[in-house]
């Protein structure tokens, strides 16, 4: 030892002596906020102010990491930063960081790296490039959802595997369903089986097998129509199967012989700002059938709903503030603007198709009028489930008119059981002995709207609402079938039935977004008509769509992009369908250029027969 050499204090752990700080150690949950180690102490990893939901975290600033936890950084940059990048960007960054790697920090994140560019490379081949890393899961689509469920189940890279996917091609452009076709086709290479409900076009021809349950919906569907190997399903005639029918061109949806375009007004947005959309001007006209189209997270529904919507709505109830635009012209020409989007109609058992429409008022009505209702006093409100016993009403009180029972699993969702004491029928047994035409009130509920409407075909105020269920192609679905067991495109359809049940005045602006998901080609035709029908009467309805069937029937379209996230936002182009099938620099005129020659030869063909 050397005389007054100078002494050298050393710690196993990251703790400066001197001053007495200390940095936690350094380990894969000091990055999450799902974990008390690495999450904000302030917010608990919530990234909002715990006495102000509505603020963010003074701490962390809503970043939801512990202070430490945000000052580690790789390339000048923190976990923060990496996870508000989009997809496409993350893929890059992470593509360009061994460039920027030591040797031995090479040879260290090499094989994690390669898992995490080949994960973010499956969420680029499933069209997710425009999403950030950080996105909150429940502000995802359905479709978007799927998508990211089988981008992890190909990194998985199983074999042997059954995938079973119901209509992965929701909220997709034709663009992306290319890709998502080549993704499949990678998993089935893989060895496995790929399970497809779908009704796709392009999905459809892709397969290796098909199988059509048909030949109608409901009560009239549940046989196989048809079963094969689709090459060979194509060459052949099949006069059950609808869906080959549509396939081969023998049936179609038309496009119109003239567009619509007399001038009836439109409405301008002047700046619109929002999300990827930046200060952009965009003109809709009025009386016409309008697609907005565009490739998925392009900025479609930022626009129409987020903007148009809303901003118009506020423009036509006297209000002069706007959010997300700077001016709205022309609202004049409008009496008012109606959205008609796929959210449930109720969310509880007691919500129905005959309750949303209005058409079980009526029906009460009808069976308050009967000579045994009469003869026992008995008013409308007695064959409500909805109105106690002890105010006149005969619903069961054991399950208090829901006709099921709500058994609590904590920490599983809840399981519905039929209700014991009226089996499901909702009402008392007296209420039950009042019949119309041999069937009781909940006889009623149970019957299909094309069943109802032939029982009630006579009563104009109850036929006339069960008619328009049907011309929106739901005769299937059951009056009294609960509401949480629709989908989103049928309580899309009954709002719309609803509107189109009420006396309509003309200047109503009507808004749908992606009202074809899940529907058939002669659901599609069906739909078509009574929207068609809307405009006729002197209505402007506005579609955001992905199906080419429908954007090629349109007056007009306004094309979104180029790309999506914050490569999109713009508008393309916009014009008539064929106008649009011109512009080179559109990803949907690429597409509907070929539906548009496919019909022009279809109808050749037909004529020729």
């Amino acid at each position: 030892k050397e005389k007054n050499a100078p002494q050298i204090s050393l710690s196993s752990s990251f703790t400066d002596p001197e001053t007495g700080f200390s940095f936690p150690s350094i380990e894969p949950r000091f990055f999450s906020f799902n974990s008390p180690y690495g999450a904000c102490k302030e917010c608990h990893g919530l990234g909002r102010n715990p006495f102000d939901w509505n603020a963010i975290c003074d701490i962390c600033q809503g970043k939801r990491l512990r202070p430490e936890a945000l000052s580690v950084r790789i390339d000048n940059s923190n976990i923060d930063d990496v996870v508000t990048l989009t997809i496409e960007r993350a893929y890059e960054w992470f593509a360009d960081l061994p460039n920027k790697l030591g040797k031995n920090e090479k040879t260290i994140a090499k094989s994690i790296l390669h898992e995490i560019t080949d994960r973010l490379e499956f969420l680029l081949e499933v069209g997710l490039d425009y999403l950030t890393l950080n996105r909150e899961s429940g502000t995802l689509s359905g479709g978007e959802a799927q998508r990211i469920r089988l981008a992890s189940q190909i990194g998985s890279k199983l074999s042997g595997t059954l995938y079973v996917l119901d209509e992965p091609t929701i909220g997709l452009h034709e663009r992306d369903n290319e890709r998502l076709i080549k993704t499949l086709k990678s998993i089935r290479d893989l060895g496995n089986t790929v399970l497809i409900v779908e009704h796709d076009e392009r999905v459809l021809k892709e397969s290796d097998y098909f199988v059509e349950i048909g030949p109608g919906p409901g009560i009239h569907g549940g046989e196989i129509v048809a079963e094969g190997k689709t090459a060979e399903l194509l060459k052949q005639k099949n006069p059950k199967s609808l869906t080959l029918k549509y396939l081969h061109g023998i049936e179609e949806i038309p496009v119109p012989k003239t567009r619509r375009k007399k001038d009836k007004g439109s409405i301008k947005i002047i700046g619109a700002r929002g999300n990827n959309i930046k200060n952009i001007d965009v003109e809709i006209p009025l009386g016409r059938l309008v697609c907005f189209t565009g490739v998925s997270g392009s900025g479609k529904s930022t626009l129409l709903d987020d903007i148009f919507y809303r901003n118009v709505q506020r423009k036509l109830g006297g209000f002069s503030h706007f959010e997300g635009v700077s001016k709205v012209i022309g609202t004049e020409y409008i009496k008012k603007i109606v959205e008609i989007n796929q959210s449930p109609i109720g969310k509880t058992p007691r919500s129905n198709p005959a309750t949303y429409t209005g058409v079980f008022t009526p029906i009460r009505d009808l069976f308050s009028l009967l000579p045994e209702a009469r003869a026992r006093s008995y008013g409308s409100s007695r064959f409500s489930f909805n109105v106690p016993s002890q105010r006149g009403g005969g619903r069961c009180e054991a399950c208090q008119g829901a006709g099921v029972k709500i058994i609590e699993m904590h920490f599983l969702p809840d399981v519905y059981v039929s209700c014991d004491v009226c089996n499901g029928k909702r009402f008392n047994r007296e209420t039950l002995e009042v019949k119309y035409k041999g069937y009781n009130i909940s006889d009623v509920l149970e019957m299909t709207v094309e069943d109802a409407y032939k029982l009630f075909e006579d009563i104009y105020h109850i036929a006339d609402k069960l008619k328009v269920l049907q011309e929106v192609g739901l005769g299937y679905i059951k009056l009294g079938q609960r509401a949480t067991t629709l989908s989103g495109g049928e309580a899309q359809r009954i709002k719309l039935s609803k509107e189109l049940a009420r006396p309509l005045s003309r200047n109503v602006l009507f808004i749908l977004d992606e009202p074809t998901t899940g529907l058939h080609y002669e659901d599609i035709k069906m739909l078509m008509t009574v929207l068609e029908r809307l405009i006729d009467k002197g209505n402007s309805v506005v579609l955001i769509e992905h199906n080419m069937h429908v954007i090629k029937t349109a007056d007009y379209i306004i094309d979104m992009g180029p790309e999506a996230g914050e490569h999109g936002g713009k508008i393309i182009t916009s014009g008539t369908p064929e106008q649009i099938s011109a512009n080179k620099n559109s990803y949907t005129g690429k597409y509907l250029k070929d539906y548009l020659i496919k019909n022009e030869i279809i109808n050749k063909t037909v004529k020729k027969r």
